[in-house]
């Protein structure tokens, strides 16, 4: 028997302006996203730089914004430097975050300048980890001064002759992990002071910039969300940006979990704004600090054994195990082996990172950045031949195109459901959540276009939902339709495009009022446009 379920909409109730920033996604040289998708030269569409052109060309294609680059745990341990020139005279070095040899094939110029082809924006992390302020001074001056100086005409002398214009810098990356090189968890006051300096130094070389400070890399660490209230004391004035990132992890066929993802992540967001908001109150700031959720993603993981009495504390060794016996890895890019991932529906892949983008959306107001860590991927689908649509690709498409303007709040009336807590191993464990609704959702409101799309999610697994869609206050305006898409059960292949969402003729509309039958497990648009 289907679910009743009831949203209401008006376009007076605004959380804020949708910046398209939230559509990003995030690159670093690990597995195939760059050696071997994004660089490949002996790839029959390889370019004269060795970019594959069958991949720019499906990224350009899509509404994708910005992508954050060059990683990643891999910046910690990487001089920018030593990876810009003729490649012949390019250092190579070990890559001791990811256990690679790195010979600087694909340096700082070349993944600035593949984001130019793509047509992206391209938000730069730097090294704050084994790097100090000069190495981040440079950086910049070299990236975005116009000419005259050592660094700005060392571009112009390897074939850049404008600045890149970067204009989102990252002050490290994931700096309370201890897994990261060079790590800062064990003195954020130390992290937050050179984070002040640093992006102080910056801004004197291009005051055009914005900077984003990391804060916990994980609210499943012990020290969140302290170190990230410690950190802030020291550089709230200096940078526009939080960056944050988290990975909500659920066990293996188990739908209430994972659905419920976006939960978790609300309660990270609504922290986090928590604490900003306190440090600006401490530092009698005007300034409204803006969030970046720069890695996310929902994942189904096996069960690990648990080891009571550890708590939450992660090891030096348990991210990366010191291993006597193992080996450095050379990759070549024509010869990626594919990461593994666990097995899982397609539809869930896709619904779970959606529902992170719909949390966005209902925080619009404070978060400008996020950037899906599968998102890459998502948008184009690459393997060592050919380029696919995946199925996560329809709602991530359908938010690019449809979510902007304004974010306006959603009033739901629906079932809910309960999730016990859980804990997947040492590290990940999770509290309960109490009362989750079955039915997600968000809506953007663009008045330059005269457009209003409303997204739902329903998360039942079992049930379908007998959905009741009331938009009041809207004037002249008309139903533009309802698509849907969903998993029926069956296999299918990944790269089937047999998923993509199809128009609902069913759907009946009076008054500004819809109602709708919802799939279990499924992904609705609906549009209305101004007549």
């Amino acid at each position: 028997m289907a679910k009743k379920a009831r949203i209401s909409v008006n376009p007076d109730f605004k959380i804020g302006e949708i910046s398209k920033r939230i559509y990003g996604a995030f690159m670093e040289p690990i597995g195939t996203i760059v050696n071997g998708n994004m660089y490949n030269p002996k790839h029959p569409t390889a370019d004269e730089q060795g970019f594959r052109k069958d991949w720019i060309d499906a990224l350009k294609k899509t509404d994708l914004s910005a992508v954050r680059l060059p990683g990643g745990n891999f910046v910690s341990g990487w001089d920018w430097k030593d990876s810009i020139g003729p490649r012949e005279h390019r250092k190579e070095h070990l890559d001791i975050a990811w256990h690679q040899y790195y010979p600087n094939d694909v340096g700082h110029d070349e993944y600035l300048q593949w984001a130019e082809k793509v047509g992206v924006e391209p938000m730069y992390t730097i090294n704050l980890g084994t790097g100090d302020i000069n190495d981040a001074v440079y950086n910049v001056e070299y990236t975005n001064h116009e000419g005259g100086t050592y660094w700005s005409d060392l571009r112009k002398k390897y074939g850049h002759e404008k600045p890149y214009g970067v204009k989102v810098w990252y002050l490290g990356n994931e700096m309370d992990g201890p897994w990261q090189v060079a790590s800062w968890e064990k003195d954020p006051k130390a992290y937050g002071v050179l984070v002040n300096e640093t992006s102080k130094a910056m801004k004197w070389v291009d005051g055009s910039i914005e900077t984003a400070v990391c804060v916990s890399s994980s609210p499943d660490l012990l020290h969140y969300p302290d170190w990230d209230l410690k950190v802030l004391q020291e550089c709230y004035n200096s940078v526009d940006y939080i960056s944050m990132h988290h990975y909500q992890s659920a066990e293996i066929g188990n739908y209430a979990q994972l659905m419920a993802a976006s939960r978790y992540f609300e309660d990270y967001i609504r922290t986090e704004i928590g604490l900003c908001d306190y440090v600006q109150q401490l530092m009698r700031s005007p300034k409204v600090m803006k969030l970046s959720l720069d890695e996310y993603g929902v994942f189904p993981r096996k069960k690990e054994k648990l080891h009571f009495g550890r708590e939450a504390y992660i090891e030096p060794g348990t991210h990366y195990n010191f291993d006597p016996d193992r080996e450095y890895i050379r990759h070549d890019p024509d010869n990626m082996p594919s990461r593994s991932y666990p097995p899982m529906d397609p539809m869930l892949m896709a619904l779970g990172n959606a529902g992170v983008i719909l949390e966005m959306l209902r925080h619009a107001d404070r978060i400008k950045i996020g950037c899906m860590t599968s998102g890459l991927g998502v948008a184009a689908g690459c393997d060592h031949d050919s380029v696919f649509t995946v199925a996560a690709y329809y709602p991530y498409a359908d938010l690019m195109k449809y979510g902007h303007g304004i974010s306006l709040r959603t009033a739901v009336e629906c079932e809910k459901y309960d999730v016990e807590s859980f804990a997947i191993d040492d590290v990940h464990k999770y509290h309960e959540q109490e009362g989750v609704d079955y039915v997600d959702s968000a809506a953007a409101y663009d008045e330059k276009t005269g457009e209003l799309t409303v997204f739902v999610i329903n998360r039942d697994w079992e049930d379908a939902a007998d959905f009741t869609l009331e938009v009041t206050g809207l004037k002249g305006f008309k139903f533009e339709g309802h698509t849907e898409m969903y998993s029926d059960g069956s296999e299918k292949d990944e790269k089937d495009p047999g998923w993509a969402p199809t128009p609902v003729k069913d759907t009946h509309v009076e008054d500004m009022t819809v109602k709708a039958e919802l799939k279990p497990l499924s992904w609705n648009v609906f549009r209305f446009v101004k007549a």
